[in-house]
C-alpha cells in the first residue's frame, strides 16, 4: 500500500519531488559541485503532526478560558470580600472598654475603686501560622512573666484561632516586668501589653460578703452574655460573681466604645482612625454606715474567734422606718482583694474547705430556728384573730403535759399566771403553747394560721433585698410533714412552731425585718441597700425609694401591745441587759436549739428609741449558746455606738 508523500511548500513556485531532494543532498555530502540552477531549486520544508498540533492548542485554548474564569471569579464574585479582608488587616475596630463603676458609703466614703493594672494580651489572629515562629514568641514571653508555656498555649487555644478577641495571658503585672515585655515584645506579631483598670476593695473584711468581687467571665457566662450577637462581653471580660458587684452588674459595668485604628504588618497599633468613646459605669451609694458596719463586724467576729464551737455569726441593723440597710455583714469573712490578684488553687480550696464557711453569707442566707424572737408574731397573730386580748392569762406552772409528753418552760416552776404582755417580756413558753396549739380547753391558732400570719411578717419567702444569694426559710406544714416524713401532724409540732422549734427556719434578715415592722407599728418594707445611684459626674440617675411589702395586716392597737411586752422585756425581763443604756429601747432574746446534741443559737432583736423607733439590730451566733449571753451584749455595743455617733 502506497502512502503519502509529506506535503510540499512550495519555493519559488518550483514543487521539489523526493528524488530531487535527495539527488541534490548526496552532490553536497560528496563535496561536489551543484549548478546554479540547481542551488536556485534548494528547498525549505517542515513537518509537523497536526494530531499533536491540535492537542497543544486545545489545552492553551483552555488553560486561557480557566485564567480568565478564575480572574473574573477573584475580581468580581470575591473581589469584594478579598478586599475588605484586605482592609481588615490593615484597618481593625476595637472595644474601648469602660471605666466600672465606684463604690460609697452613705456618707460617701470610698468602698471600691479602680487601680490601674499592666496586663498581658495575646491576639490569636496575629501570631505567625509557622509553629516555630509561634514557639519562639511563646518561649520569650514564658522567660518574661514566669508562665509555663504550655499554659500560655492552653489558653491560647481556648479560643478559635481567627479571633482577633485579645486573650489574657498574664495580669497584675509589677512596674518592671512590664516594662521589659514592652521593650522584648515591640517586634512580635499577636502579643500586647495593655495597661487596663483593676478592682480594689478598700472597707476590709466587714464588708467582703456585702461588696462581692468581679472575677474573669467563664466560658459559659460569655456564651449567656452574647446571645443575639450583641457583643455584650469580650474574652478578657471581668464582670461580678458575687455580692452588690454581681447584684448590680448591669449598672457597674457602663457601655463599651469602639475605636477604629490602623495597624502595621505585625498587628501593632499605628494610629486611631475614628473613636466612640465609652461611657462609665455608674456608681453606687449604699444606706451602709461603714463605720456602724465595721464596729458589728468586729463584734461578730471576735465571738467566732473566741470559741471553737461557735462556727459562724451575722448581724443585720436597719432602719425601721424605710427598710434602710444601715449594716449587714456576716463572719468569718474574706479577703475580696485576693480574688482579684488571683487565687491558687490551694488558696481556693481552703476557703471552701473551710468548716466555717467563709464565703457563706449568713446574714441574707443563712436558715435557722429561730427559737423564742418569733414570739411578738406569734403574739401579733393571736391578738389579730382574737384569740386572746390583753386581758387573756395562762398560769405557767413549769409547762404542758399531752398524753405522755411534756412540753417545759424555760423556767423551773413556771412563770405563774400571764398576760401576752408578760409572756412576751419574759418569754414564757407555756403561754405560746397554748395560744398556738391550745388543749382541750382552748382553742389555739393552730398551724394553718400560724403560717397564714409568719408570711405575713416576711417569713417563707424572699424579702427582695438587692443581694444576691438570699433564701426563703421555711415554714412546715401538716401537708408537708405528712408528704415529706410520713408522718401526720401532732399538736406538739405546732408547739414547737409556736416557740420557734421544730422545723421552722428563718433568715437574720427576716428576723430583722419583722422585728422593723412591729417597730414602726405594721409596715414591712422590702430591705435595700443602694441608695441612690448615680452617673460619672455623681448626678443622680436613680433614687431607691422605700417600698412596701405589705401593710395593714396587723392593727395598730395589737402592735401596739406586742411593743410594750418587748419594751417590758428590757426594764423587766429577759432583755434586761441592754436597759441601761442612755436610751430607751425594747428587745427579745431567743435561744434556739439545733441537731441532737443539745447545742443552741444566741438570738437577739431589738429596735431603739421606743417611743420613735430609728433602728433595728439583729444579731446571730451559730451554736452560740444562749441569747440574752452572747448575742444581747453585741447588739447593745452596736446600739450605744450608734446612739454616740448617729
Amino acid at each position: 500500500m502506497r502512502t503519502k508523500d509529506p506535503f510540499t511548500i512550495q519555493v519559488d513556485n518550483k514543487q521539489i519531488k523526493n528524488k530531487e531532494l535527495r539527488d541534490y543532498s548526496q552532490k553536497k555530502e560528496m563535496g561536489g559541485s551543484v549548478p546554479l540552477a540547481e542551488q536556485e531549486k534548494e528547498p525549505i520544508t517542515l513537518t509537523i503532526d497536526f494530531k499533536r498540533v491540535r492537542w497543544l492548542f486545545y489545552i492553551i485554548i483552555f488553560s486561557l478560558i480557566v485564567i480568565l474564569l478564575r480572574t473574573g471569579y477573584l475580581q468580581i464574585v470575591k473581589g469584594k470580600e478579598y478586599s475588605q479582608s484586605a482592609e481588615e488587616n490593615r484597618i481593625r475596630i476595637e472595644s474601648v472598654k469602660a471605666s466600672r463603676g465606684i463604690i460609697h458609703d452613705r456618707n460617701n466614703n470610698v468602698l471600691v475603686h479602680n487601680i490601674p493594672n499592666f496586663i498581658l494580651n495575646i491576639i490569636p489572629a496575629d501570631l505567625p501560622k509557622n509553629k516555630d515562629e509561634q514557639n519562639k514568641i511563646l518561649n520569650k514571653v514564658s522567660s518574661i512573666i514566669d508562665l509555663n508555656t504550655d499554659q500560655i498555649r492552653d489558653l491560647i487555644n481556648a479560643v478559635p484561632s481567627y479571633s482577633y478577641q485579645p486573650v489574657t495571658i498574664k495580669e497584675n503585672i509589677d512596674y518592671q516586668k512590664a516594662l521589659l515585655l514592652e521593650i522584648e515584645t515591640a517586634n512580635m506579631p499577636g502579643v500586647k501589653l495593655e495597661v487596663a483598670a483593676k478592682r480594689e476593695y478598700l472597707a476590709g473584711n466587714a464588708f467582703s460578703q456585702l461588696l462581692g468581687y468581679t472575677g474573669k467571665i467563664t466560658k459559659k457566662e460569655f456564651e449567656l452574655s452574647n446571645t443575639d450577637q450583641n457583643q455584650a462581653y469580650l474574652y478578657d471580660d471581668y464582670l461580678g460573681k458575687t455580692g452588690l458587684e454581681l447584684y448590680y452588674e448591669t449598672e457597674l459595668r457602663g457601655k463599651y466604645g469602639k475605636k477604629q485604628i490602623e495597624v502595621d504588618s505585625l498587628g501593632k497599633e499605628k494610629k486611631i482612625l475614628f473613636q466612640n468613646d465609652p461611657v462609665s459605669g455608674n456608681n453606687l451609694v449604699l444606706n451602709i454606715n461603714s463605720q456602724l458596719q465595721e464596729r458589728v463586724y468586729d463584734l461578730i467576729n471576735k465571738k467566732v474567734n473566741s470559741s471553737k464551737s461557735i462556727t459562724g455569726a451575722a448581724a443585720v441593723v436597719l432602719n425601721p422606718k424605710n427598710g434602710d440597710v444601715l449594716a449587714l455583714t456576716s463572719a468569718p469573712n474574706f479577703d475580696n482583694n485576693k480574688f482579684v490578684t488571683g487565687l491558687d488553687q490551694a488558696e481556693f480550696n481552703e476557703l471552701l474547705n473551710d468548716p466555717k464557711k467563709p464565703l457563706f453569707n449568713r446574714a441574707v442566707a443563712g436558715e435557722y430556728p429561730s427559737g423564742s424572737t418569733i414570739k411578738p408574731v406569734i403574739a401579733s397573730a393571736a391578738l389579730q384573730d382574737k384569740i386572746i386580748d390583753t386581758n387573756t392569762t395562762f398560769n405557767s406552772t413549769g409547762g404542758i403535759k399531752i398524753d405522755k409528753w411534756f412540753f417545759p418552760d424555760w423556767k423551773a416552776g413556771g412563770h405563774g399566771v400571764t398576760d401576752v404582755r408578760k409572756a412576751i417580756a419574759e418569754s414564757v413558753n407555756t403561754f405560746f403553747y397554748m395560744i398556738s396549739g391550745g388543749d382541750e380547753n382552748f382553742n389555739g391558732l393552730g398551724v394553718d394560721k400560724i403560717k397564714k400570719y409568719a408570711e405575713f411578717f416576711g417569713l417563707n419567702q424572699k424579702l427582695g433585698i438587692d443581694l444576691p444569694g438570699e433564701t426563703t426559710g421555711f415554714l412546715p406544714s401538716q401537708e408537708w410533714k405528712e408528704r415529706t416524713k410520713g408522718e401526720k401532724w401532732y399538736i406538739g409540732d405546732t408547739y414547737h412552731l409556736g416557740i420557734g422549734q421544730g422545723d421552722l427556719l428563718v433568715t437574720p434578715l427576716q428576723v430583722a425585718s419583722y422585728t422593723a415592722a412591729i417597730a414602726n407599728g405594721g409596715t414591712l418594707y422590702k430591705p435595700h441597700v443602694v441608695k441612690e445611684i448615680t452617673d460619672a459626674e455623681d448626678n443622680i440617675t436613680k433614687a431607691i425609694k422605700p417600698e412596701i411589702i405589705r401593710e395593714g395586716f396587723i392593727d395598730p392597737q395589737n402592735i401596739k401591745i406586742v411593743k410594750e411586752g418587748m419594751r417590758q422585756a428590757v426594764t423587766s425581763g429577759s432583755s434586761r441587759g441592754i436597759g441601761d443604756l442612755p436610751f430607751t429601747s425594747a428587745g427579745k432574746t431567743g435561744t434556739a436549739q439545733f441537731g441532737s446534741e443539745g447545742k443552741t443559737h444566741a438570738w437577739f432583736t431589738a429596735f431603739a428609741p421606743y417611743e420613735d423607733p430609728q433602728i433595728v439590730v439583729t444579731v446571730l451566733v451559730e451554736a452560740g449558746g444562749e441569747g440574752n449571753e452572747i448575742a444581747l451584749p453585741i447588739a447593745k455595743n452596736a446600739l450605744s455606738w450608734w446612739f454616740a455617733n448617729k
